[in-house]
C-alpha cells in the first residue's frame, strides 16, 4: 500500500517508503455534508481556547473496483451478491500451474482514468509482487504496480462551498501521485456464534485502480469532497460504477499533525471507509484525537486505526507494517505492459485490436463533471450551486435539459422546480430520479399551464402534489377536474377584492398612509376567498385602485 503520509519520526529512523506517482484532474463543486461545518475539527471547549497550533493533514489511497466483466488476470466473471465462491477460477484460487492473463479493459479503464485526470501516461509500466499472508489471499501475495505504475503525476481540483451563507465557491487542489493496476483479495466472513471464520473468493483477483493522493487536504471535509468528485468522474467515464455500499470505492485515509513550517507528524491509516459522510467524520475525530494526544503530552503511534460509525470514534487495529514487511519483487510471469500512443506508433504486423492505443481512448472521453457544470452556468445563466446539484444527482441534467426542451419557462425558473420540487420528493422517499412517478414533459405541462396564465405559482404546486400521487393523470386533467384555473371573471374579483378591502379598514388606512407592503396581506387574503385561484397580477392592480 502506497503511503500518502511521511512521518517526521519514521524519516528519523531511516524506515523506506515508497514514493509513488500520480495523475490530474477536474472539478466540481459539492456542499458535502459532515460532522463539522467549518473546515476544521470540532475542538473540545479547552482545546479552542488555546492557540490552534497544530493542523490537520491527510492524504487519501483510494481503491476503484473496474467495471469489467471479468477479473483483471483471469476470465472469472464479476457480480456482486453471487453465492459464495460461486465466481472462482482456477488461478483465482492459486492453484499450481495457472498463469495470469491480463484484461485488456481494466488497461484501458485505467489509462481512461488517467487522462480524465490530466496524468501521464506510461508507455511502459512493470507489474510487482507484494507479500502478506492473509487467509483471503489464496497466493500469499497480491499482484500489483509499486516500481512503475501505470498513471502518474495528476491534479484533482475539488471545490467546497464556503462563506458565511455557505454560497462561495472555494477551489482547491489535491495532487495524485500515482493510479497502478492491482488484483483484489477475497472477504473474511467472521462467524461469532461458531468462532470460525469463512472465507468467500468471488471477490480475489477483481481489478482495481488504486488512486494515491497526497497529504494535500486538512480536514474530512475537503477529503469528503476530493472524493466525492473523484466518484463523479470515474461515474461519468464508466470505469468504475462508485457504489460505496458495495465496496466498489473503498478509501484509506491518512492522518496527521503538525504546525505549520515543521514536518509532518506520526500519521495513522484509518483504513476501508465506505461511506462519504463516514470519511469526513473518520478524519475530522482522528486529527482531533491526535492533537489531544499530543496536548496531553503523548505520542501519535504510527498504527492502523478502523472507524466505528455507531460510536463516531477510530480505534485502533494494528501496528502499521513497514515496507520490508511486503517483500516486493517484480512479477515474473507478466511481462512489462506496453501502451502505444496512436495507431502510427504501432510496430509493423500489431493489430490495433489487441493492444491499448492511448490516442483512441483519448478521442472518446465523455464530458466530465467540471466541463458540464461549466456548461449549464453558461448555457443557461443558473447558478453555480445549482450546477453543482444537477451534476452530483445522476439523471438529473437530462431530466433538466429535456423539461428545458418542452416548455418555454425561463431556466432560472425551471431549475428552481428541478432542485425544490422534484428533487425534495425523490429525497423523500429515497428514490432515484430514473424512479420519478413525473416525467419531464409532465413537469414540462405544468410549467406551461403556469407560464401562460392558466394557473397560479400556488395551484402548480398543489397539481404537482396529485400528479406525484396519480401518475397517470396529467397536469391539464388535474386542473380541470379540481376546476384549479385561474379566475378570469373580473367582476366577480372586483366583488371578493371589494369585500376584502371592506373587511379590514385598518389594514387600508395603513396602505392610505404609506405603508404599501400590507398591501401584500390583503392579497393573501383574496387568495384565501379564491383557493389561490385568482390572477395575482390582476388582484393588485384592483387592490391598488381600491385602496388608493
Amino acid at each position: 500500500m502506497a503511503a500518502s503520509c511521511v512521518a517526521a519520526s519514521e524519516l528519523l529512523n531511516n524506515i523506506k517508503q515508497i514514493s509513488v506517482l500520480c495523475p490530474k484532474a477536474s472539478y466540481a463543486v459539492r456542499a458535502v455534508s459532515t460532522s463539522s461545518p467549518q473546515c476544521h475539527a470540532q475542538l473540545p471547549q479547552r482545546a479552542r481556547s488555546a492557540p490552534q497550533q497544530l493542523v490537520g493533514v491527510v492524504g487519501l489511497e483510494i481503491h476503484a473496483q473496474i467495471n469489467s466483466s471479468t477479473k483483471l488476470f483471469s476470465g472469472a466473471p464479476v457480480r456482486f451478491s453471487a453465492p459464495p465462491n460461486s465466481l472462482v477460477s482456477f488461478f483465482d484460487a492459486s492453484l499450481p500451474g495457472t498463469l495470469p492473463v491480463l484484461n485488456k479493459r481494466c488497461v484501458e479503464a485505467a489509462v481512461m482514468t488517467g487522462l480524465a485526470l490530466n496524468c501521464a501516461i506510461n508507455r511502459k509500466s512493470l507489474f510487482d509482487r507484494k507479500h502478506y499472508f492473509y487467509a483471503d489471499l489464496p497466493a500469499g501475495y497480491q499482484i500489483t504496480q509499486q516500481r512503475l505504475p501505470i498513471a502518474v503525476d495528476g491534479v484533482l481540483t475539488y471545490s467546497l462551498l464556503g462563506g458565511k451563507k455557505r454560497n462561495q465557491v472555494m477551489r482547491k487542489n489535491v495532487t495524485i501521485k500515482q493510479i497502478q493496476l492491482e488484483q483484489d483479495s477475497g472477504k473474511s466472513l467472521h462467524d461469532d456464534v461458531r468462532s470460525q471464520t469463512l472465507i468467500d473468493l468471488n471477490r480475489a483477483g477483481v481489478g482495481l485502480m488504486e488512486l494515491v493522493m497526497e497529504p494535500d487536504m486538512s480536514c474530512g471535509e475537503e477529503a469528503a469532497a476530493a472524493v466525492r468528485e473523484l466518484q463523479l468522474i470515474l461515474q461519468a467515464l464508466g470505469t468504475c460504477q462508485g457504489n460505496m455500499s458495495e465496496g466498489q470505492l473503498r478509501v484509506d485515509a491518512n492522518v496527521s499533525v503538525h504546525r505549520p513550517g515543521e514536518p509532518l507528524g506520526v500519521r495513522t491509516e484509518v483504513k476501508n471507509i465506505n461511506s462519504i459522510r463516514y470519511l469526513a467524520r473518520a478524519i475530522d475525530y482522528e486529527i482531533q484525537r491526535q492533537i489531544d494526544v499530543l496536548q496531553r503530552g503523548g505520542t501519535v503511534q504510527n498504527e492502523t486505526r478502523a472507524y466505528d460509525s455507531k460510536s463516531g470514534e477510530t480505534l485502533p487495529m494494528r501496528d502499521k507494517e513497514g515496507l520490508q514487511d511486503y517483500r516486493f519483487m517484480p512479477e515474473p510471469n507478466l511481462p512489462p505492459l506496453i501502451l502505444y500512443e496512436d495507431n502510427a506508433s504501432l510496430p509493423t504486423g500489431i493489430d490495433a485490436c489487441q493492444v491499448v492505443v492511448v490516442q483512441k481512448i483519448k478521442e472518446g472521453l465523455p464530458e466530465l463533471p467540471s466541463v458540464k457544470r461549466d456548461r449549464l452556468v453558461q448555457t443557461y445563466g443558473i447558478l453555480p450551486e445549482h450546477s453543482f446539484t444537477l451534476v452530483n444527482e445522476d439523471g438529473l441534467v437530462d431530466y433538466f435539459e429535456a423539461v428545458l426542451k418542452a416548455t418555454k419557462k425561463e431556466p432560472r425558473k425551471v431549475i428552481g422546480w428541478v432542485t425544490n420540487e422534484l428533487l425534495g420528493h425523490l429525497k423523500q422517499q429515497d428514490m432515484s430520479v430514473c424512479q420519478s412517478p413525473i416525467s419531464p414533459s409532465a413537469l414540462a405541462e405544468l410549467l406551461e399551464l403556469q407560464e401562460t396564465g392558466h394557473i397560479s405559482s400556488s395551484v402548480a404546486k398543489q397539481v404537482f402534489q396529485e400528479m406525484w400521487r396519480s401518475p397517470g393523470k396529467t397536469a391539464l386533467q388535474i386542473t380541470q377536474e379540481q376546476d384549479l384555473g385561474l379566475v378570469s371573471d373580473t367582476a366577480q374579483l372586483h366583488s371578493i377584492c371589494q369585500k376584502v378591502v371592506d373587511s379590514h379598514p385598518d389594514e387600508v388606512h395603513a396602505i392610505r398612509s404609506g405603508n404599501k407592503k400590507v398591501l401584500n396581506k390583503l392579497m393573501g387574503l383574496v387568495q384565501k376567498e379564491t383557493k389561490g385561484r385568482a390572477d395575482p397580477v390582476l388582484v393588485r392592480a384592483i387592490l391598488q385602485k381600491k385602496t388608493s
